[in-house]
């Protein structure tokens, strides 16, 4: 008997072990740039830390900001950094969703860090989401969204890398589809984004394979089945201007929103943009704007290249499908 209870008891252990390993991740915590203790997270395509919020009551907002910034190399030492730290927390809360690019290691920690550090600021309630396969594949140089959970929905089960056959993507794209929160559901704009992180020794393969896939989102063949999304915003570090975008550049009707403008903090180039079809997304409401971080942080040269060489970039659109109230949204074929 006492034989039959530990194996049983044996058994059990095994099966916590296996459930805690496949559910929970232990990562150490960075405290002032070293290494500290160690933390207990859940794996996910989130945070884990989401639960379930009721739609906002009261007067709706009716525009939000999605913004895009490629930050080199965050990892827990830089977010560590004090400057750096108070420059991203008060600047980040300015929009409602932003694909982040530069987003290293080996798990998913800063990114945990990071959103638990803008909602202590900012009061907001962020949570984050990447591809579920990120750690399991290992990939120690990848993308994330971050976003507003009173604002903005995600649909989980769609936030994946893009993948490429032949693996010629140095970074993988990642995407996801998004709802707005505020307004009735039947009302709510509906859109996907494309994060992107070209590689800058191989822009021109990597815009021409950037087209193939805006083409597949657009005719629906990630979803598995005949419905479309035409409303589909592609972000990110493109590694080039507005006028050499290769085969992106040639899809009909999908145009860059910056032109002429400078993303670097040098001043000096045009690599990061957002485009989309202008004809679809007419919930886009013209505005657009790079940020200077450099005279709105008062930072030198070399302080604002502590952060990135890259500045931050953001669109606004309605919450609205459509562009206003009272426009259903459409099925979609």
């Amino acid at each position: 008997m006492a034989k039959q209870l530990l194996i049983l008891l044996a058994i059990a252990a095994a099966i916590g072990v296996g459930y805690f390993l496949i559910n929970y991740d232990v990562q150490r915590r960075m405290e002032n740039g070293r290494p500290g203790g160690w933390t207990v997270v859940p794996r996910g395509g989130s945070s884990g830390g989401s639960s379930p919020l009721d739609r906002p009551t009261g007067p709706i907002q009716p525009t939000f900001r999605i913004a895009t910034f490629q930050l080199g190399r965050l990892d827990e030492t830089k977010l560590a950094n004090r400057r750096v730290n108070d420059v991203l927390t008060h600047l980040l809360p300015r929009f409602d969703l932003i694909a982040l690019q530069g987003i290293r290691g080996k798990n998913r920690g800063v990114l945990i860090r990071l959103v638990e550090q803008l909602n202590a600021v900012s009061g907001r309630a962020y949570d984050f989401a990447t591809c579920p396969t990120q750690q399991r594949d290992a990939l120690e140089h990848y993308s994330a969204f971050v976003f507003d959970r009173k604002r903005i929905n995600v649909d989980l089960t769609t936030v994946r890398f893009i993948e490429d056959r032949l693996g010629r993507f140095r970074v993988k794209p990642l995407m996801g589809l998004f709802q707005t929160r505020e307004p009735d559901p039947a009302e709510a704009f509906t859109f996907v984004l494309i994060a992107v992180e070209n590689d800058p020794e191989h822009v021109a393969v990597e815009l021409d394979l950037l087209a193939d896939a805006f083409r597949a989102v657009r005719d629906g063949d990630w979803r598995g089945d005949s419905r479309r999304e035409d409303d589909i915003i592609l972000l990110g570090d493109l590694e080039t201007d507005d006028r050499h975008l290769g085969q992106l550049g040639k899809l009909l009707g999908v145009a860059p929103l910056l032109s002429e403008v400078p993303t670097t903090v040098r001043g000096a180039n045009l690599l990061d943009n957002i485009l989309l079809d202008r004809r679809a997304t007419c919930e886009f409401t013209g505005r657009v704007e790079v940020v200077d971080m450099m005279r709105e942080f008062d930072l030198t040269l070399p302080g604002a290249q502590e952060i990135s060489e890259h500045l931050p970039l953001w669109a606004e659109f309605s919450v609205y499908e459509g562009g206003q109230a009272g426009h259903p949204l459409p099925t979609r074929q």
